[in-house]
Order: structure tokens, then C-alpha cells, then sequence
């Protein structure tokens, strides 16, 4: 997990802190995590054996398509490109209660990898690293537009014969290797950048 009290731009490899599934911390270091975070994490790691990746956002465009009563809508090809792959998960207060994972869980189920968490933020979970990040920027990226198009008004969708084909036609590419090289394209950018995040 992300040491508590760090601002994102802060975090590196060599800072992220080890934590078992008892939430036992066992990196060498004083840094705290969020217990909020380990509760939501812990149970999907401990449960969903397929997924090694866990990425946990609450940006202003998740928050809002959080808080909407129908969710993500089909608003746009990037809304439906994962759209049997969300679950949702209601809203309980801060993530503090370990009972709330059985219903977390049972919202995730073992079919889903994107859990939109109502009036919360957004979930992502990924076979790997560059899955999980492609998955919840896609999501973010459908979250972002659906906000902006419902700013200028009212809102048009496919049919859904379209909005099932489009699915369809993206999960033909939804393989092991989903992520792969917009994660290699962005590590180059970070290392033009400079390579301070892989300390």
C-alpha cells in the first residue's frame, strides 16, 4: 500500500509498504497506511487469487459518477468498452468496518474487475500492474466524459445492439498482455522525466 500522509507525486517503489492480510506491516519502515485502504484491498487479494493489482482512486470525476443514481452510462465507446466487467458497490461511511468486505466482495463477485464505489471513488483490479492501470484510466477516462457531456445538456446513447457489440469487439482484445504498452510508453515518459519514481 501507499504510505499514508504522501501526496501521490511522493510515492516510489521503495516506499510502498508491505502489508500481510492480518494487516500486519512488514516493510522495515515507520510509515503508517490507511486502514481504510486495507480493508478494501486485503479482502480482494485475500479472495480473488486472479488479481494481483489493486488500484484505489477518488477523483473528482469517479466521485461524481459515484454519486449519480445510474452509475457509469453509455454515454461514449470508452464507457463501454468494460461495461460487464463493473460492479457497484454502495456507499457505508469510510471503509473502517472489516464486516464490510463480505458485501464488497459479493458486489465484486468473481466475474467483475472494475467496482465503481458509490459516492466513494472508483476500483480497479488487474491480473498485473499494467492491466489495472489501463483499466481504471479507461474508467476515468469514461468517467471525465460522461460529466463533461452531461454539463452541455442532455445526453445521447447507442442502441444497445451497439453498445453490446462494442463490448463484444473490445473484449476480443482482452488478453494477458491488456495494458502492456501504454504501461511501457508512460514508464518511458517518467524516465525522460527523470527516474526518481523507481528509487
Amino acid at each position: 500500500l501507499n504510505p499514508f500522509g504522501l501526496l501521490y507525486e511522493e510515492v516510489t517503489a521503495s516506499n510502498l509498504v508491505k502489508v500481510d492480510l492480518d494487516g500486519n506491516i512488514l516493510s522495515d519502515t515507520d510509515a503508517q497506511i490507511n486502514p481504510a485502504g486495507f480493508v478494501i484491498h486485503s479482502c480482494v487479494h485475500r479472495e480473488r487469487h486472479d488479481l494481483t493489482c489493486l488500484i484505489h482512486t477518488h477523483t473528482t470525476a469517479g466521485a461524481g459518477v459515484s454519486a449519480q443514481p445510474d452509475g457509469l452510462l453509455p454515454v461514449s465507446q470508452t464507457s463501454l468498452l468494460y461495461r460487464d466487467l463493473i460492479g457497484y458497490h454502495d456507499f457505508e461511511g469510510l471503509a473502517l468496518n472489516i464486516e464490510e468486505q463480505e458485501r464488497l466482495l459479493a458486489d465484486l463477485g468473481r466475474d467483475k474487475q472494475l467496482l465503481i464505489l458509490r459516492n466513494h471513488g472508483l476500483l480497479a483490479c488487474g491480473r498485473s500492474i499494467p492491466e489495472a492501470f489501463i483499466m481504471l484510466f479507461y474508467l476515468e477516462q469514461a468517467c471525465r466524459i460522461q460529466i463533461a457531456a452531461q454539463a452541455a445538456g442532455s445526453v445521447r446513447t447507442p442502441p444497445p445492439e451497439v453498445q453490446k457489440l462494442t463490448h463484444q469487439q473490445a473484449m476480443r482484445g482482452f488478453g494477458s498482455a491488456l495494458g502492456v504498452m501504454e504501461f511501457a510508453a508512460l514508464k518511458r515518459r517518467l524516465d525522460r522525466m527523470g527516474s526518481d519514481y523507481a528509487t
